[in-house]
């Protein structure tokens, strides 16, 4: 009884440091917070004597547990959207989330425990441990790379600029292994040596990073740079449902698409994810009146990026796709410029995994469609006439580090930018969009390009290539345009050169610590044997 009242503060602590880290990530912003990763290496080090590795697996996933559900907690908005059909499922649906996703961090803490590591050195363990299995949680089916510790610093920031060196996933590594030092404040003056080294990379990664931001990326001068509007019309998700409302949302897109221009009109203009709740082959139909009012917003020349679904087939067997059409307006009306059909789908939101046995059960994809999304090809930049390449992102596919370099190594062509479009309507006025912005802006600093973002109801806005917001933002609940010219890529990043090499680098570091524990912990048990054989 005594043992168990002793355990019970560990567990409780395993929440807190959960809770810290969580909290630490925008918009929250309690740096402080970061303190939850020592916290839970100190808990993970001191798990139970008589069962030290189901200890710390349970450890390792309360504190994943209070993580991921104060990063996650807004899906549960997603399923009140439709709340006849799908409302049921919220509560499950995040403690099915959380806890699932959890898992990862309880693994890494068994994992981590496994090793056997000690002294100044399990600092480094527990980072290259830890950041392997936030890749594996990036990769493993589908991959959910939501919030990664490496992306708690805001995006723009001095801090930030480091993931233009190693991604993401080496910031997460960086991250883990600095702030960890503060767990050797006992260790004497060998720690105290460790925590200043620790504080010294933080600041050394600060200076750079600061003095990478100070000139900030401008738009490039004169009358020939690119310009944009994005269009958010603060269409609530709920409205797309009803049909009753078509008339007024498609009425919302193309009055602000049509506004006038404080100077020379738009090359682009770009239209969320979901925009208009139909099938565009359907509302760009010859002889609609939606495509007549489409046509009529645009001014000749222009480009219109449009979220929407579509579908292709036969009547027997029709296929749906998220995608990202181009039309141009030209003297005879609009043309199709390309498609673009995303490739990175969310599991129960775009497609069910193990369709038949689901549906049967009454779950549906939460997808505003007839049937489930299928997978588009694997990315390439996008080409339109007069335009730059570029590359488009489709909501979720904007978490991924490395997806817009993987398109450009197998299509040959680098990007200029990022069009972004994403439907955060279905998270409400929710922490969701704001995370949402800050972990895509992380994609403009990795590859030094611009990325123009679109959503229904916010957070839309142009970010530059230091992952800054240019121009103005249109927040939660605006309805406007934001009227910018494109902002300037950045030299080509050694992320966008290397890719994760540097992240492969840093777990080699601590591989090789790990090794070395195994070697002396070996040699040593020979040499007992060999005593004890004497």
């Amino acid at each position: 009884m005594a043992r168990r009242a002793l355990a019970a503060p560990r567990w409780l602590l395993a929440l807190a440091a959960g809770l810290a880290a969580a909290l630490a990530h925008p918009p929250f912003g309690l740096l402080p917070g970061l303190l939850g990763y020592p916290l839970l290496l100190w808990l993970v080090d001191t798990a139970d004597e008589a069962r030290p590795l189901r200890s710390a697996f349970w450890r390792g996933w309360l504190a994943g547990l209070a993580y991921f559900a104060i990063g996650t907690w807004w899906i549960a908005e997603a399923f009140l959207v439709d709340i006849v059909a799908h409302g049921w499922l919220a509560p499950f649906a995040v403690a099915a989330m959380a806890g699932g996703v959890a898992l990862f961090w309880g693994a890494a803490a068994l994992a981590y425990r496994l090793t056997g590591a000690t002294g100044l050195s399990r600092v480094l363990v527990f980072a290259g441990v830890f950041a392997a299995f936030e890749w594996g949680r990036g990769h493993v089916l589908t991959g959910f790379p939501w919030n990664l510790p490496g992306e708690t610093w805001r995006a723009g920031s001095a801090m930030s600029q480091t993931a233009s060196l190693v991604g993401a996933y080496g910031l997460t590594w960086i991250t883990l292994a600095t702030v960890s030092t503060a767990v050797l404040w006992r260790e004497g003056r060998r720690g105290r040596i460790a925590i200043g080294g620790g504080a010294a990379v933080l600041a050394g990664l600060f200076v750079w990073g600061a003095a990478r931001t100070f000139e900030t990326p401008r738009p490039s001068p004169g009358p020939e740079a690119l310009r944009v509007r994005i269009v958010q019309a603060d269409v609530k998700q709920a409205a797309k449902y009803d049909p009753a409302h078509f008339q007024r949302i498609v009425e919302a897109y193309t009055g602000l698409t049509a506004r006038p221009y404080p100077g020379r009109p738009a090359d682009i203009v770009i239209w969320p994810e979901g925009a208009i709740p139909a099938a565009v082959n359907d509302y760009l139909a010859p002889g609609t009146w939606t495509r007549r009012a489409i046509e009529q917003s645009l001014r000749p020349g222009q480009v219109l990026l449009v979220g929407a679904y579509r579908y292709e087939g036969t009547p027997a067997e029709v296929r749906y796709f998220n995608t990202l059409a181009a039309v141009r307006r030209t003297a005879d009306g609009l043309e199709p410029a390309g498609v673009y059909d995303k490739h990175r789908l969310v599991p129960f939101g775009e497609f069910l995994p193990l369709e038949d046995l689901l549906t049967r059960l009454g779950v549906k994809a939460l997808v505003n469609a007839p049937e489930s999304f299928a997978t588009g090809p694997e990315p390439r930049p996008m080409t339109v006439a007069g335009l730059p390449p570029f590359q488009p992102l489709i909501c979720y596919e904007s978490l991924f580090p490395g997806f817009t370099r993987r398109g450009a190594l197998a299509s040959g062509v680098a990007p200029d930018f990022i069009v972004n479009v994403s439907n955060d309507a279905w998270f409400g006025r929710t922490s969701g969009p704001l995370q949402h912005l800050n972990l895509a802006s992380y994609r403009a600093i990795e590859e030094g390009v611009p990325i123009l973002r679109s959503t229904p109801t916010g957070v839309s806005a142009v970010v530059n290539a230091l992952g800054q917001v240019d121009a103005g933002a249109l927040r939660l609940g605006d309805t406007g345009v934001i009227d910018a010219a494109l902002p300037q890529r950045r030299s080509d990043t050694l992320y966008r050169r290397h890719g994760d090499l540097s992240f492969i680098v840093l777990l080699l570091v601590s591989g090789a610590l790990i090794l070395r524990i195994r070697v002396v912990r070996a040699l040593k048990t020979r040499q007992k044997g060999v005593k004890g054989g004497q």
